[in-house]
């Protein structure tokens, strides 16, 4: 990776809680003008859900009555060649994402006159995709060996159909791969192996040729994703902070190859939101980012400064309305601005 240093400025995970594609868009560019990212919007429709907005293409996939699953009694063996075509073909086009799944990634890329630094995408990651869409029976489909494969494969394509059509706002881009169900790896909840994970990770990640990362929003076993071949590590900061901090061993020679960290640090639901400000939030990531810097770890604490990025510790739909949004955004901001005035 060639070496990117952003000194904290903001970005936000990807979620909001508008139902029109343009007033997100506009409340994005209005804070996030170094780095947008493009908005979900799951409360304007069912497709926008993590898991459906993806799907599209899946082999059997099945949308019925609120729920998506893939159904097995259909026959998948010809989708599931169409697919596999297009993948050894690099073939795109075949799987994009339509504007009635992701209407503000269609509003975003409407926003070609902009100076930015760079711009911000997402996708849900192979192991959260099957690990929540099951089969007609039940049956997480990250536990049938072909039709994981089968996600990860769809997942790249759309990873880097998601950035080339990204880059017609910038050439620069950021795309995370969100991956909460990490946070139960070691648990019964998730019976993958390590290698089996990595394995579906990297796919993904392979589809990604500008700076790529990964997005988990609860405690998980942090060595393992920084052994990817990520360029960031994206990480709930307000809530888990001594969760990475376990991990000095594994985050120095990540940092070193000039990997990032982007902290998660405004909270993403009213009651929190409403007793934080600008300097209690400023006092809370120094509290998070100062043990990395202590017992001889060999990282100073301005080099964390400027390979950070600053974010919400997740989407900002589930507990919010359009102001909070707004306002979480805007402590974001002033956040950002702050430290890198003081780290400059």
């Amino acid at each position: 990776m060639s070496r990117v240093e952003f000194n904290c400025l903001p970005t936000m995970i990807g979620s909001l809680p508008h139902t029109d594609p343009s007033k997100a868009c506009d409340l994005v560019w209005h804070y996030l003008k170094d780095i947008p990212a493009w908005p979900q919007l799951p409360r304007r429709t069912f497709l926008e859900n993590m898991y459906v907005q993806y799907s599209q293409g899946f082999p059997g996939v099945d949308l019925q009555d609120g729920k998506i699953l893939v159904d097995r009694s259909k026959d998948i063996d010809k989708p599931l060649e169409q697919l596999y075509l297009a993948y050894l073909e690099s073939n795109i086009d075949k799987y994009p994402i339509t504007a009635d799944y992701a209407a503000g990634l269609h509003k975003f890329l409407t926003y070609t006159d902009l100076p930015v630094r760079a711009v911000k995408g997402q996708l849900v990651g192979p192991v959260t995709w099957g690990m929540t869409v099951t089969d007609n029976d039940g049956r997480a489909v990250a536990y049938d060996d072909v039709l994981a494969d089968a996600v990860a494969k769809l997942l790249k394509l759309k990873a880097a159909w998601i950035e080339r059509e990204l880059r017609k706002v910038s050439p620069n881009t950021i795309i995370f791969i969100d991956e909460p169900y990490m946070s139960t790896f070691g648990s019964s909840f998730l019976a993958l192996s390590r290698e089996t994970i990595t394995s579906l990770l990297e796919e993904v990640l392979s589809g990604i040729s500008g700076l790529k990362g990964i997005h988990c929003c609860g405690n998980t076993d942090w060595s393992l994703l920084l052994k990817t071949s990520i360029d960031i590590l994206s990480f709930d900061a307000y809530n888990y902070a001594e969760s990475l901090a376990l991990y000095p061993g594994e985050l120095k020679p990540f940092l070193d190859r000039g990997g990032l960290i982007a902290w998660g640090i405004v909270p993403n639901n009213e009651d929190n939101l409403a007793k934080e400000s600008v300097g209690s939030l400023q006092d809370r990531l120094g509290e998070a980012i100062a043990p990395f810097t202590r017992n001889g770890t060999g990282i100073s604490f301005r080099q964390m400064i400027k390979q950070s990025l600053l974010t919400p510790c997740c989407g900002l739909t589930p507990g919010l309305t359009e102001d909070s949004a707004a306002l979480a955004l805007e402590l974001l901001v002033n956040l950002s601005e702050r430290m890198r005035l003081k780290y400059r």
